[in-house]
């Protein structure tokens, strides 16, 4: 578990759902999850293979049955998430109706479980205003058709149920799959924002700092120029002035990239929730910082520990879980805040610490705290960071 740290490794493919197959294991996986429900065909393909039909009736059953799975895979698989082109969607979905209808009448009651993949395509595909006529409309043609065979009452009660469960069930799937795109989408307006308000920030600052500063060393050293034939001393005194002004900016600089680098326990909460929740982990991640924090260091250093941490968590632990937890402690050194990550994974012993686990308890240490490794209770893996407080001693707290 610890020489993940120090190990960089290939990040595991993340499978979101409603997200388009990229790539061929997301299209078999999808494929698999998919065609899994064909197996409910398997009473019109026995139907076929029992010889009760003519030659001509098997081969057009065959085929039939062939144009009906072509079309609602067509369906499943295109325009779950979104529609480009309806006329493509209303011919297959016709044709799908108009097959499980004649199959049904031609072929007999064995066939009726065809309108089932009739109504999941509706709910797939088609938007919740439409689907709610349309699935009970498909119901209500599978039962007229069923009718047809008095001593079907109980089967067709059954079916219409299922037919009509099973279609609102995947138009709910499918709002589902919406809502997770636009959530998606409206995550990355969100970054952007960030960004160009990130920007915008940077931008003011540096005028702010470098503004005036540079302004007036280009007039000092036009002054200096003027000066220098008539009056050197005077154009000395101008240079000087410049190489100060231009010390002061350049301290300036460096202490706006130090506060931009710096990392907060709040931005890495709020990325450590991201994070996990993409990887499918649940996440149980504090909302807000604590109220007591250590100084900017030590903050910082608590950050690093739990960026590097979760991101341990996502890529190497194969967990399900991951619990993150803020703990004051009073200690003869003083008071320390202490930042542990435990989850549910592969585990580890953390004996043999990698570079990963080495820079971290430099960090750590570089503030007067410790770092701790080491299986969690059960199963798992735990890392714990205790900091001093602001205004505690700094020394070796235990």
């Amino acid at each position: 578990m610890s020489e993940s740290y120090a190990a960089g490794g290939e990040k595991h493919p993340v499978y979101t759902f409603g997200r388009p197959p990229q790539g061929r294991r997301q299209f078999l996986t999808k494929s698999v999850w998919i065609g899994v429900w064909l197996v409910f065909l398997s009473s019109p393909i026995k139907d076929l293979t029992d010889g009760h039909h003519t030659t001509l009736a098997t081969v057009f059953g065959w085929l039939g049955l062939a144009v009906f799975v072509v079309c609602y895979l067509t369906l499943v698989f295109r325009y779950t998430t979104k529609i480009l082109q309806w006329r493509a969607v209303i011919i297959s979905f016709g044709l799908l109706l108009a097959l499980a209808v004649i199959l049904a009448l031609g072929f007999g009651d064995q066939w009726l479980g065809l309108f089932v993949y009739v109504s999941v395509s509706a709910g797939a595909v088609l938007p919740m205003r439409y689907a709610i006529y349309v699935i009970p409309g498909v119901t209500l043609v599978m039962i007229l058709v069923g009718l047809r065979d008095d001593g079907l009452g109980d089967l067709i009660t059954n079916l219409g149920v299922i037919t009509l469960l099973v279609g609102f069930a995947m138009s709910g799937v499918r709002e589902l799959i919406r809502t997770t795109i636009m959530l998606r989408q409206a995550r990355a307006t969100v970054a952007q924002l960030a960004a160009n308000e990130e920007r915008l920030r940077l931008a003011r600052d540096l005028h702010d700092l470098l503004g005036h500063s540079l302004s007036l060393i280009t007039l000092k050293s036009e002054l200096a120029g003027r000066m220098l034939p008539d009056h050197p001393d005077k154009a000395a005194q101008q240079v000087a002035d410049i190489e100060q002004v231009s010390r002061q900016a350049l301290v300036d600089v460096r202490e706006a990239v130090s506060g931009y680098r710096r990392r907060t326990l709040a931005g890495e909460l709020a990325g450590a929730r991201t994070a996990l929740t993409a990887a499918g982990v649940a996440a149980d991640v504090p909302l807000e910082v604590p109220a007591e924090l250590p100084g900017e260091e030590g903050e910082a250093a608590l950050a690093w520990v739990l960026r590097e941490a979760v991101t341990n968590v996502v890529r190497h632990s194969g967990a399900r879980r991951c619990t993150v937890t803020f703990t004051a402690r009073q200690t003869l050194a003083g008071p320390l805040l202490e930042l542990c990550v435990e989850d549910d994974g592969s585990g580890g012993s953390g004996a043999a610490a990698g570079n990963g686990l080495t820079g971290l308890t430099e960090r750590v240490e570089a503030v007067g705290g410790v770092l701790e490794t080491g299986p969690a209770d059960g199963r798992g893996f735990r890392l714990a960071a205790r900091v001093p407080l602001a205004g505690a001693a700094v020394g070796s707290p235990s």
